[in-house]
């Protein structure tokens, strides 16, 4: 017995110090040398859920479930009861979850005295109402569920409510308030006041919601502190993948996109480990990465794979249907994802609806569209929401026929996002400034304009991207072919188009088969092909073949 207690004083220590995996092992060595009390077995099915073991943490939380019962403290059992209730939810059991959140209402019911229980009960319900459509509803019982734990001081609750607040008040139209309660909530997390599965929770939902409200400073310090909360749990699963996630869309904004590729591998990795919500993000910024790319088979597949999680992979699949040239497709898609969306949600699309809208022909519904996410810049003027407001608005004035003011409002959404760090969407609005100069005559700034834009899409890797502004350098040059080539790939394009392998082109040509190699690549990335034979064709197409 003496064995037992040491395992049991070794094992809160490391829980206390946050060593899941050690704590884990003494508690488990514990329990088999002498059983341990209920609020242990409460610990070691935390340390089993945060280390990805969920089917044996929710094993364990079930028996200090029973524990409790049998010593009659029937408060703690129901607190226990609403926490299976809470993880089965996240791991798709519904109606197990179902079941012990029914039971954990009955136990409250059968206590003499309020507890607050109560109100960790109203947090699925609330946030049912949430992701039912609902926000105005849920912004009500989350305010009960706060009445509730603050009479109690249960800062768990207090700050879930508080979480939930936020996230109703930012669905319904009020980003500055509902930020300022992530604001709120966040000083309890960094300041080490919450248990850790509230804490992973709530950092998760602030840095999603962030970006939601195109507040990028925000989700970048939020996600270093994420990073850093992570760090110090090394052998942390649970909350680790979504980290990753949430990397990898940081990475992708800011160009760094093999990195980008990277987090999101490894959030993939962590979500088949134990971290279910990291599923979508890791495979939904995978797909962005890869449409960007132009390799546009690999993201249709990540975009799939997003979807297993079931949240629907927009605006990435519309744009993706966009690029494979399927207009009507991604007008479709986009439509209906902005039409079923929360307020926040809905702007958060509006970008992608302007820009194909405008792929369709539809003016006038791109107008609306931007006039709406004008809006969103008079309830919440970040620099992300401006840019790509003034981004929509300057890309609809050139589709209108106003190149001048089309002009000064791209060059402003040029401005902000190059200051935000942002290379693919900056690079995009010089396009279109192009698109402006040559509207008004000026086709000097113009071609100046594609050729710094197609310099950064090469940059960056964004094939397809560099391909349409190459193509817009080249659309009123008569006597040219219309390609992005240098003289020296055109001929190595001739000689794969004749069938030569690398080795015979770097003869005729007097060139290394390295250097022969480097062209190739070149070529495929300047017009966004992906093999010899798609070269071949383009060849063909273009007149090149002479």
């Amino acid at each position: 017995m003496a064995s037992s207690e040491a395992g049991l004083d070794r094992g809160r220590s490391a829980f206390e110090e946050h060593r899941w995996t050690e704590a884990f092992e003494h508690f488990l060595d514990a329990d088999r040398r002498g059983g341990l009390p209920p609020p242990d077995l409460e610990r070691l099915a935390t340390a089993e859920i945060l280390t990805g073991k969920t089917a044996a943490g929710i094993d364990t939380l079930t028996r200090a479930h029973e524990e409790y019962l049998v010593i009659g403290d029937v408060a703690s059992a129901a607190r226990c009861a609403g926490w299976l209730g809470m993880h089965l939810m996240d791991t798709g059991g519904i109606a197990r979850s179902a079941g012990w959140f029914a039971r954990a209402g009955r136990l409250v019911d059968e206590l003499n005295e309020p507890c607050a229980v109560e109100g960790l009960l109203l947090i699925p319900t609330a946030l049912g109402m949430l992701f039912g459509g609902d926000p105005a509803g849920a912004l009500q019982v989350f305010g009960q569920a706060f009445a509730i734990a603050e009479r109690f001081q249960d800062r768990d609750i207090i700050s879930l409510s508080l979480l939930g607040t936020g996230q109703a008040t930012l669905m319904l139209g009020d980003a500055n308030a509902g930020l300022r309660l992530f604001d709120e909530v966040m000083v309890a997390v960094t300041a080490g006041e919450l248990s850790p599965v509230p804490s992973g929770i709530i950092y998760c939902a602030v840095i999603g919601n962030c970006h939601l409200a195109f507040d990028l400073r925000r989700a970048l310090e939020w996600t270093a502190a994420l990073d850093r909360w992570c760090g110090g749990r090394p052998d942390m699963v649970l909350f680790s993948g979504q980290c990753q996630a949430h990397r990898a869309e940081l990475y992708r904004l800011h160009g760094a996109w093999s990195e980008a590729a990277g987090a999101a591998k490894a959030a993939q990795a962590l979500s088949a480990a134990g971290d279910y919500e990291a599923l979508y993000g890791g495979y939904y910024q995978q797909g962005e990465v890869e449409r960007l790319r132009g390799e546009f088979a690999a993201a249709e597949e990540s975009y799939r794979q997003a979807g297993h999680s079931g949240y629907e992979p927009q605006p990435g699949l519309a744009l993706l249907k966009l690029a494979l040239g399927d207009t009507a497709a991604a007008q479709t898609l986009v439509r209906r994802a902005a039409d079923a969306a929360d307020l926040a949600t809905r702007r958060h699309l509006l970008p992608a609806l302007v820009e194909i809208e405008l792929a369709a022909g539809d003016i006038a519904a791109a107008r609306r569209s931007a006039d709406e996410l004008a809006l969103a810049v008079q309830d919440y003027a970040t620099p992300m929401v401006e840019a790509a407001s003034h981004q929509a608005d300057g890309a609809v004035l050139v589709a209108e026929g106003e190149p001048v003011r089309a002009q000064h409002v791209l060059r402003r959404a040029w401005t902000l996002w190059r200051e935000l760090g942002v290379p693919f969407e900056a690079a995009r609005c010089r396009a279109l400034v192009g698109q402006a100069c040559r509207a008004s005559g000026d086709d000097n700034s113009a071609v100046m304009d594609f050729e710094a834009a197609q310099a950064e899409f090469l940059a960056l890797g964004a094939a397809p991207a560099a391909a349409w502004a190459a193509s817009l350098q080249h659309a009123q040059a008569p006597g040219r072919p219309a390609t992005p080539l240098t003289p020296r790939e055109l001929e190595v394009l001739r000689l794969v188009a004749a069938g030569k392998a690398n080795r015979v082109i770097a003869g005729e040509l007097y060139l290394s088969e390295k250097t022969v190699a480097r062209h190739i690549s070149n070529i495929f990335l300047k017009l966004g092909l992906q093999s010899r034979v798609a070269a071949t064709r383009y060849a063909y197409e273009h007149g090149l073949t002479g």
